[in-house]
C-alpha cells in the first residue's frame, strides 16, 4: 500500500537523473492537472462536513454517554484519527489548484506528517476497535476484567506511538523544492542521492511497513475476529449481540471500500511505464483519492444513524433544540446511567 501526500504531474520521472533540475523524461498532463485542480475544490467541503459530524459526535458522546467506557475512549480516538487527517486537506487543496506550495518547508513537513498520522491511526485504531468487540462478544465474562479503562488508555496510548514513529520517514522525506520557473513542490524529493541519509533505502522500508503493518495485518486480524463474531453469534442465536457489532463492521467495511480503489490506482500509477498509462492511471488516481477522502467525511453518519443509541440521542438533540419536532420524532428516554450491556451497544 503505497501512498503520497499529492501527486503532481507537470512532471514525472521515468528515470531519475542526479540533477532533479534535468530528468530524463518529462511529461505533461494538462488533463489530470486540470481534473485534479476541479476535485481538489471538494477538499474544502469535506474538511467542513467533517469537523461538523465529528462534532456532532463528541456532542452526543459527552452528553448523553459516559466517556469513561472502553468502547467511547476508542471511538473518541477514532474521532481525534480523522479530525487529524482532515486537518490537512485544507493546504492540498490550495496547492494542487495553485500548482505551487505557498506555506514554507516547515509547513511542507508538518501536513505530511499529520496526513499519514491521521492515516495510520484510523487504520488501526479501526484494528482495535474490531478486536475490542471480538473481546467483548467471544469472551464476554473473560473480557470484563480485561475491558478496562487502563486497557484502552493503554491500547490508544500504543496506537498513537506506532503511528508516530512510522511517520518519521515521511517527515523526513517531505520537503519543497523547486522545478521550472517559479513552481515549488511539496512531496517527497523525487532523487535517491543524499550526503545524509540513504533515501533509496528508507522508502523501500516504508512501502513495506505500510504494507505489513497497515494493510496485511490490520486484514488478518478483521478477518479473524468478524469469523469469530459471526460464529458466536450464529451459535448463540441473540440478536442483541448483533446490534452490538453492526456499527464497527460497517465502518470498517466502509474504510476499505473507499480505500481499497485508491491502493490499487496508486500501484498501477507506480508501475506504469510509459506516458499513456501514466496519463489514464492518473485520472483514476484523482478519482479514487476523492473516494478514499471521502471515508472520513461519511464516517460520522455511521456513528450517529446505524447505532441505534446513537439515533435516539440524535433525536433527543433535535427535540431539545426545536422542540417542534417532538410530536414528528421518536425518542426513547435512555439514562447516562444504563446496564453495562447497553452502554456496550453503539
Amino acid at each position: 500500500m503505497k501512498m503520497a501526500l499529492t501527486t503532481t504531474y507537470d512532471y514525472d520521472y521515468i528515470n531519475y537523473s542526479k540533477d532533479p533540475k534535468s530528468p530524463v523524461s518529462v511529461y505533461d498532463f494538462h488533463g489530470v492537472n486540470n481534473l485534479e485542480a476541479k476535485l481538489s475544490t471538494l477538499f474544502y467541503f469535506m474538511f467542513l462536513f467533517s469537523v461538523c459530524g465529528n462534532a456532532l459526535v463528541l456532542v452526543i458522546i459527552y452528553r448523553f454517554e459516559k466517556l469513561t467506557t472502553v468502547t467511547n475512549i476508542l471511538l473518541l480516538n477514532l474521532v481525534a484519527s480523522s479530525l487529524i487527517f482532515m486537518s490537512s486537506l485544507p493546504f492540498t487543496g490550495v496547492y494542487l489548484q495553485l500548482s505551487d506550495w505557498t506555506f514554507g518547508n516547515a509547513m511542507c513537513k508538518i501536513v505530511g506528517t499529520v496526513y499519514y498520522l491521521g492515516f495510520y491511526s484510523s487504520v488501526l485504531f479501526l484494528t482495535l476497535m474490531t478486536f475490542d468487540r471480538h473481546l467483548a462478544v467471544v469472551y464476554p465474562l473473560r473480557s470484563l476484567t480485561v475491558r478496562s479503562q487502563s486497557y484502552a488508555a493503554v491500547s490508544c496510548a500504543v496506537v498513537w506511538l506506532v503511528s508516530g514513529l512510522a511517520c518519521i520517514r515521511p517527515m523526513i522525506l517531505h520537503t519543497t523544492f523547486t522545478y521550472m520557473v517559479n513552481t515549488t513542490y511539496c512531496q517527497e524529493f523525487p532523487v535517491d542521492d543524499n550526503d545524509v541519509i540513504n533515501v533509496k533505502l528508507l522508502r523501500n522500508f516504508g512501502f513495506y511497513l505500510q504494507l505489513i503493518l497497515f494493510l496485511i495485518f490490520p486484514l488478518v486480524v478483521i478477518i479473524y475476529c468478524y469469523v469469530r463474531i459471526a460464529i458466536t453469534v450464529m451459535s448463540s442465536k441473540i440478536n442483541e449481540k448483533f446490534k452490538t457489532v453492526r456499527l464497527i463492521f460497517v465502518i470498517v467495511l466502509l474504510f476499505f471500500i473507499c480505500w481499497t480503489p485508491y491502493n490499487i490506482s496508486m500501484l498501477m500509477h507506480d508501475e506504469a511505464t510509459t506516458r499513456e498509462e501514466k496519463e489514464r492511471t492518473g485520472y483514476a488516481l484523482q478519482v479514487t483519492r476523492v473516494m478514499a477522502y471521502t471515508y472520513f467525511c461519511i464516517s460520522p453518519i455511521f456513528y450517529t444513524f446505524v447505532g441505534k443509541k446513537f439515533q435516539n440521542h440524535f433525536r433527543q438533540l433535535l427535540v431539545k433544540h426545536f422542540p417542534g419536532l417532538k410530536k414528528y420524532v421518536s425518542v426513547s428516554q435512555l439514562s447516562r446511567t444504563c446496564t453495562k450491556s447497553t452502554q456496550n451497544e453503539l
